[in-house]
């Protein structure tokens, strides 16, 4: 998922590691591999990934992750609708008020 991308360092999620318990639902839940578990705790891996699609935050049992898309600009629909877009051979959607 490399190739998919809205706009680097754009994404609203921030991560407590101190606050998790090493259960890895995000690792498992997140669609763009965003977080791995290394020695029993996760770990940011790809943030530019994120699409912010609030899977992690939801599947948290420690609240230890946070996402919110109304704070920044960073588009599920928009990557979304790029992928379509690009499978379709046309131009994308948009989104967020442009």
């Amino acid at each position: 998922m490399k190739n998919f991308r809205y706009i680097d360092g754009a994404a609203i999620l921030k991560f407590n590691q101190e606050a998790c318990i090493g259960c890895g639902m995000c690792a498992t839940v997140c669609p763009h591999r965003v977080f791995t578990l290394r020695h029993k705790k996760a770990e940011i891996v790809d943030a530019n990934g994120c699409m912010e699609c609030g899977a992690c935050a939801r599947n948290c049992p420690a609240a230890a992750i946070y996402v919110n898309p109304d704070n920044g600009c960073g588009c599920a629909a928009y990557i979304i609708n790029s992928w379509i877009a690009r499978v379709r051979k046309g131009a994308p959607g948009q989104c967020c008020g442009g």
